[in-house]
């Protein structure tokens, strides 16, 4: 079967060689400059500090200043993304005195994932959660929040590096979906696996290297579906640690499916089954 691939507009190809966007787009598309920006090392540390929901932290890659090793120090005990880059970066985003650091804040307030699945199981429903696997479009990210929330997901768990960030285009995209469902951002998603298995939680990759269809697993059970970035799919690790690995059965020409489309297939397939529970 082939690749399973997908590019920036949301179109997909048919390849045997795997799609690797050029890292200037990468880096273009990671900063959505709508979402409100706070440059200046001490303007971030405040804002740290006064509780503000930081999406990304952007350093000066030789910035050595002793207050941004305070700023690093304080975004170590907040869990905060932090990416160092080039001045020239920064220069891109704003052409103010930005003192080698930009952050830009949430649109949304994350969850805790301990608390969802906490608050799932006492509430006596069996949680159906997704795992984002560094999906990198940030309209994907919107789309798939949006059909997550329609079919009742609890969450949708993000990695806090080498993913899309949760933008004011996801939140367009997802059509206001991402003020409702709870969006958990975690430093590691293989600890994430092992925790939430350790909960009782069965884990259900999906892609198009699966070993058997999506019909032919049980989602009645508590489930966390794992879905993969556009181009690398579903880390190896992470299929590891799987107890099922399925694939969406295809019968046309073209043999791949956009994320967020097949993100709302095996969802769809969750919520049959459920509903004949």
């Amino acid at each position: 079967m082939d690749s399973l691939l997908f590019s920036k507009d949301m179109t997909y190809h048919k390849s045997n060689r795997p799609y690797r966007p050029k890292e200037s787009d990468r880096d273009e598309s990671s900063v959505d400059r709508s979402k409100e920006m706070i440059f200046g090392i001490r303007p971030v540390i405040e804002s740290i500090e006064a509780g503000k929901e930081i999406e990304r932290i952007y350093i000066q890659r030789d910035a050595e200043h002793q207050t941004v090793q305070e700023l690093l120090q304080l975004t170590a005990t907040h869990q905060l993304p932090v990416v160092k880059v080039p001045t020239e970066k920064l220069n891109r985003l704003t052409r103010k005195n930005h003192q080698g650091v930009v952050a830009f804040i949430s649109p949304i307030s994350y969850a805790s994932l301990d608390n969802i699945v906490s608050r799932t199981f006492e509430s006596g429903k069996s949680p159906l959660l997704l795992i984002l696997d560094r999906i990198t479009d940030v309209r994907n990210i919107g789309a798939i929040a949006r059909t997550a929330e329609c079919m009742g997901a609890q969450a949708i768990v993000v990695p806090s590096k080498g993913s899309a960030p949760i933008s004011a285009d996801a939140v367009k995209t997802s059509a206001g979906a991402l003020y409702h469902l709870p969006v958990c951002r975690v430093d590691n998603l293989k600890q994430t696996v092992r925790y939430l298995k350790e909960s009782g939680i069965q884990i259900i990759a999906c892609s198009e290297k699966g070993s058997k269809t999506i019909f032919e697993s049980d989602y009645t059970l508590p489930t966390a579906i794992i879905m993969g970035s556009e181009e690398d799919g579903i880390a190896s690790e992470l299929i590891t640690q799987a107890d099922d690995f399925v694939l969406i059965p295809m019968t046309g020409t073209v043999q791949s499916l956009n994320v967020s489309v097949a993100t709302g297939m095996i969802l769809s397939e969750a919520v049959r089954q459920r509903g004949k529970k």
